[in-house]
């Protein structure tokens, strides 16, 4: 009975997940929120039909209840994540948190299926993160100072990174974690967001290449204390954001084509000089030939991925343990054998229809500040997610950086949801940008029209004084 219950529950999740994802990009078919509510709607059906059906495969293969009560616990949280943030910010881009929620969904099955442990802590640390992140959009919405602070950004951002540089705790081979009070920090994950005001509050009055030189300058700091912590990932993260960044504020492209020529000098030093960027590359470009060292990861991340076909070989019946720091920089892998191609492919299609919203929010804005706020956080989004699952499918090296709301990791989660509450903060924002021009329109239609009903008196008085 368990046997087929499984295999049918393969078919029923990937049809779920492939309707949620056409709810998805039927979203951008509808320009008011209003219009949208019936997708949204839908969206809610399908991800709790999901989240649903995989626990209760879960409990039929592991026999046990105790299952459903942390199913439970979780189904509280996501409808209340849902519910008030619609409640509490109606105006709130009600897409953006669906996904949100969806992803977080997706990431508490695949670890509940990992390791039951990891998968409590990681409930907690979204539970407490959420109530954080609650308030953001409101600060975001009504703090209009947050432009003024570029050197604060500048100063924090780099004396974080430098912190953990000097106190921080060496995790192989890279230092990038802080551990206060019993609690582990990864400082570089919350500098991220700094980063992005920073370039944006630099930007956003004048582009000048002075000031491109200052950004770059700041930047580059930040980047070399990076790599000096051998924290690559991260580094390359912020140079690619900087560089976008750069272009959209400029827009010249010579910016553009001078950061590929330094980014690609950059690999080249860095490969060079690091021995484990020597190794990642060497276990990308043949890793069947260390398939017993080096090339064992990745090795065994692409026997996942091609082992679970289409529709995957169901929640408990593949061997995602297999792959050392699955629940981390490899849990697109255990998804793909487990859940399927399909379903897979669909979780990097929920992840572009954020990015695509990111972008559309940042193109409404007529701010320039918080436009390249909405475009700076979408790029540092959308490219951790291609680093993440580019790395584990062997399309480029290995950069260890996690699958946001996905992988196991408190400040990645945390980090995460804060950059989506922001962008809710942009889009009320924009809502209030279209109401001044709206008012201000109307305005002038008030004043065009006493403006021709004072015309029509002249006239009417100039023929009766004729007359």
């Amino acid at each position: 009975m368990e046997l087929y219950i499984t295999e049918l529950s393969k078919y029923v999740i990937t049809l779920f997940m492939v309707l949620y994802v056409c709810e998805c990009f039927a979203v951008f078919r509808y320009r008011d929120e209003e219009d949208r509510s019936g997708t949204y709607t839908r969206q809610n059906i399908l991800m709790f039909l999901i989240h649903f059906s995989c626990f209760m495969v879960i409990c039929f293969e592991t026999g046990e209840m105790s299952y459903l009560f942390f199913y439970a616990f979780q189904q509280i949280v996501l409808f209340a994540t849902v519910a008030l943030f619609h409640v509490v910010y109606p105006r709130a881009n009600r897409l953006i948190v669906n996904n949100m929620c969806m992803l977080l969904s997706i990431g508490f099955i695949v670890l509940t299926r990992i390791s039951y442990e990891k998968a409590v802590k990681q409930f907690v640390i979204v539970a407490f993160s959420i109530a954080i992140t609650m308030v953001i959009p409101f600060f975001v919405h009504r703090l209009k100072f947050l432009k003024s602070l570029t050197w604060v950004y500048a100063i924090i951002g780099a004396g974080a990174l430098a912190v953990v540089l000097i106190l921080g705790t060496a995790t192989y081979g890279s230092k990038i974690s802080y551990s206060f009070a019993g609690v582990t920090f990864q400082p570089s994950e919350f500098v991220k967001i700094i980063f992005v005001f920073f370039v944006a509050s630099a930007l956003y009055e004048s582009t000048s290449f002075f000031e491109v030189f200052t950004t770059a300058v700041v930047a580059g700091i930040h980047v070399v204390i990076l790599v000096i912590s051998k924290d690559l990932g991260s580094a390359l993260i912020f140079f690619m954001v900087y560089v976008f960044m750069v272009f959209i504020a400029t827009k010249n492209p010579l910016y553009l084509l001078a950061g590929a020529v330094g980014g690609s000098g950059a690999a080249i030093i860095a490969y060079k000089v690091f021995t484990h960027v020597q190794v990642r590359v060497q276990a990308w470009s043949d890793p069947w030939s260390q398939i017993d060292s080096g090339g064992y990861q990745i090795t065994q991340s692409l026997f996942a991925i091609s082992s679970g076909g289409w529709f995957g070989l169901g929640l408990f019946q593949g061997t995602p343990e297999s792959i050392p720091f699955v629940e981390a920089d490899f849990i697109f892998s255990a998804i793909a054998e487990e859940l399927g191609i399909i379903f897979s492919m669909c979780l990097i299609l929920v992840c572009i229809s954020c990015f695509i919203m990111f972008m559309n929010i940042s193109m409404k804005l007529n701010d320039r500040f918080y436009q390249l706020i909405a475009f700076g956080l979408g790029v540092t989004y959308i490219f951790q997610v291609f680093l993440t699952i580019g790395g584990g499918s062997k399309f480029i090296p290995l950069t260890g950086v996690t699958l946001p709301l996905i992988s196991y990791g408190g400040s990645s989660v945390l980090t995460t949801l804060i950059m989506f509450a922001i962008i809710e903060g942009l889009c009320m924002i924009h809502q209030d940008e279209e109401k001044e021009m709206l008012r201000a329109e109307k305005k002038k239609l008030k004043k065009l029209k006493n403006q021709k009903q004072r015309e029509k008196t002249y006239i009417e008085d100039l023929d009766e004084s004729e007359e």
